[in-house]
């Protein structure tokens, strides 16, 4: 799609709080999240909806979200948990100790924000979608891709027309194999992201590879979530063909590879009350 209005582009699903224990810091993400902002970023029509709970965690997130230029009110405010992520990173590379999905897990848009969903010129859902949208977006025709991230056959992909992936990033590994799966359950257009190995997309015309844009790396976090933001807009929207939608989002996802958090923001202190709720978790995980 070309000319014209510009499009009126949507993320929907999840956002967390990522702890970073080690460096006595936290940064606001989630994969639509980060999608949505990206796209803000690079100048285009977005809205964000999803879900954080009434605690502090989810008052840190909104005005992160205020913040990027996106509406607090598209968020809704649930009883429960905002979902947090408490990891270590060291040289760029994350390790995962704890990750609660809260009250965002599963998320259902209210109907007056499906409003507004439905009427998109293309909708994002990130990872762990409810997989009853999945659906509804595809039996509404609605415009739309998913992130599967690394559960890849959890959600029904029959009639989606764009996939997202984390592939194999070992080169001595076939990516033929889940290239073959996804589109086999339905997925229309696949794009597999391979970390330095680059990215593959995939349709009925073949398959078709570009290699990773190199760079310093500080934090990956949300690298994937920029190659998708500027895929989708290139793709679908700019008029690239795959190879140089692709090249295009290879050199955002590198520059996101260069600061911490998936977007540019003022890192925030990890708040005191944050680690005794976490203090299980934490414990256990320095006793090991």
């Amino acid at each position: 799609m070309t000319g014209g209005a510009p499009p009126n582009l949507v993320a929907v699903g999840d956002n967390c709080l990522d702890v970073y224990l080690n460096k006595d810091l936290l940064t606001v993400g989630g994969n639509a999240l980060n999608v949505a902002v990206q796209w803000r970023r690079n100048g285009w029509s977005a809205r964000y909806f999803g879900a954080v709970g009434d605690d502090p965690e989810g008052e840190i997130t909104l005005r992160e979200i205020e913040t990027a230029g996106l509406s607090r009110n598209d968020v809704e405010m649930i009883s429960g948990d905002t979902a947090v992520t408490l990891l270590r990173d060291q040289s760029g590379d994350r390790t995962f100790l704890f990750e609660s999905f809260g009250v965002g897990e599963n998320y259902m848009p209210a109907p007056r924000n499906w409003q507004v969903i439905s009427k998109a010129d293309w909708v994002h859902l990130g990872t762990n979608a409810n997989e009853d949208l999945v659906r509804r977006l595809v039996r509404e025709r609605v415009p739309f891709s998913l992130d599967v991230s690394t559960a890849h056959l959890a959600l029904p992909l029959e009639g989606v027309p764009l996939v997202f992936a984390s592939g194999p990033d070992e080169p001595s590994v076939p990516v033929e194999p889940l290239m073959t799966a996804l589109r086999s359950a339905g997925a229309r257009q696949v794009v597999l992201t391979c970390g330095s190995r680059g990215a593959y997309f995939g349709d009925s015309q073949g398959v078709r590879h570009v290699e990773a844009s190199p760079t310093a790396v500080v934090d990956t976090c949300g690298a994937g979530d920029s190659f998708i933001a500027t895929f989708i807009t290139a793709f679908c929207f700019a008029g690239l063909d795959a190879d140089d939608a692709m090249r295009k989002a290879s050199l955002d996802a590198s520059r996101t590879c260069t600061h911490l958090g998936g977007f540019p923001q003022e890192p925030r202190p990890i708040p005191d009350w944050l680690p005794l709720k976490y203090a299980d978790v934490i414990n256990r995980e320095t006793r090991v």
